[in-house]
């Protein structure tokens, strides 16, 4: 466990000395001791499917009858946490691409109604925003993940798809949580992207002046294509975006296919999880990121990788500033790290939630298991950390979705399916269990 050694680290660790580990250690990890005093993580909703709401029972039954809107259809991918900063009550975002067209709407909030398969979700920002199916850009098509900084700003990455097909550009739109009011939208330029190839499914924005000092206006954000194995970068002060693809955003054709409790499924995904190092730790800043199907660990330092003049050499731009983190010899989705410099992923085997202190090499002996649960971790496809308001503590937000039934196409909506979990960072690290 990550208990007392690494809390000691904390404190007596000299910053100005940390460093990223260069590690290369064996492939593939030795066998693991699952340890006795494992901590499970307390779920706060589950759902067998999704209970989506509507303006009306008349629009819920014209498009149930037109097809736009399949109980079964929708997948939860990620989820996002806002805690308004007036005390009021967390706002819990969850997002459901449109890879199907039974899919009403793919962004919403977890409302405190009721039903028999699970909370009530209804569409945000309003169900108008999403109606048009694509047929407006204007609106959202299709989101896969979220980022809300810490300015109270929602960062939406919307694909611009429906069943995989392109129907709008790829967009960054951005709301004010506290006023639910569009602040900013960046359509993507067909050079950062390439069409009917590029599938963008995570975003990171980083605030490099946040409150409460700062004003939240310098910000890069970075995108997840992993479908065309890609990284890009939007400067939003600059207007710019830039693609960064090479040998390091591939995946790894031994990682393609993805067990999960006993059930398979194959893909052949680029760079999915994406985290960038904290302030204040005193170390080079760095982007963290993973591909969904490889074991590598890499890292980029921010002031190479947010200079575009650096990547104009196509797939040879910039290798030698990559670093290599180490391997897992297990594929997991996506990550965050703490302010602290603690990095979290579940694992696809062991099912459980893995941790790692970022100033200590990246391997077995270092990446410990903190939670471990067979049936309610299967396939973390979102995770965040969360800072509360109330006391600066943070909290470690998960959504799974058992991915691999749905591939296999042996889900059971007699079931509890998705999940969404939550868990006290520090109270995690030192074993003390979940509030």
């Amino acid at each position: 466990m990550l208990i007392l050694s690494l809390i000691l680290w904390i404190i007596y660790a000299n910053p100005s000395l940390a460093q990223y580990h260069i590690n290369r250690p064996k492939r593939v990890f030795p066998d693991f001791k699952f340890p006795s005093d494992y901590k499970d993580v307390p779920r706060v909703f589950e759902w067998k499917n999704l209970q989506y709401g509507f303006p009306s029972e008349q629009e819920r039954e014209q498009v149930l009858r037109n097809g736009r809107y399949n109980p079964d259809s929708p997948i939860p991918i990620d989820i996002d946490v806002y805690y308004p900063l007036n005390g009021g009550p967390p706002r819990h975002f969850v997002t459901s691409p449109r890879f199907g067209q039974g899919v009403p709407y793919s962004l919403a909030y977890v409302t405190n109604v009721q039903r028999e398969n699970g909370s009530e979700i209804q569409a945000y920002p309003s169900y108008q925003w999403h109606s048009s199916h694509g047929a407006n850009c204007d609106g959202l098509t299709s989101v896969y993940r979220v980022h809300i900084d810490p300015c109270g700003q929602m960062w939406i990455l919307d694909s611009g798809e429906i069943e995989f097909v392109q129907h709008c550009a790829p967009q960054v739109v951005v709301f004010d949580l506290a006023t639910d009011q569009l602040i900013h939208r960046y359509r993507l330029p067909e050079t950062s992207y390439k069409a009917k190839v590029s599938r963008f499914v995570n975003i990171y924005a980083d605030i490099r002046d946040p409150p409460p000092r700062g004003q939240c206006k310098d910000v890069f954000a970075y995108l997840a294509d992993p479908t065309s194995k890609a990284i890009v970068v939007y400067d939003v002060v600059g207007q710019n975006s830039w693609r960064i693809e090479n040998k390091f955003t591939y995946p790894d054709a031994k990682f393609g296919t993805h067990t999960v409790a006993g059930e398979s499924f194959e893909l052949l995904d680029g760079p999915l999880a994406l985290a960038v190092t904290p302030l204040g730790l005193g170390l080079r800043r760095h982007l963290v990121f993973h591909a969904l199907s490889n074991d590598l660990e890499l890292a980029i330092p921010l002031d190479i990788l947010n200079n575009a003049t650096n990547w104009q050499k196509g797939l040879s731009s910039s290798l030698s500033e990559f670093v290599t983190l180490g391997r897992r010899g297990i594929q997991c989705a996506s990550h965050a790290i703490s302010r602290q410099g603690f990095w979290f992923c579940g694992f696809l085997e062991p099912i459980g939630i893995f941790g790692w202190d970022i100033r200590r090499p990246y391997n077995r002996e270092n990446v410990q298991l903190l939670a471990l649960n067979p049936v309610t971790l299967q396939f973390v496809s979102g995770l965040k950390i969360i800072q509360r308001p109330s006391d600066g503590r943070e909290e470690l937000w998960l959504l799974s979705d058992r991915l691999q039934k749905i591939f296999a196409g042996t889900i059971d909506y007699g079931e509890i399916n998705y999940r969404v979990l939550r868990c006290d960072v520090e109270d995690l690290l030192q074993g003390r269990g979940c509030f």
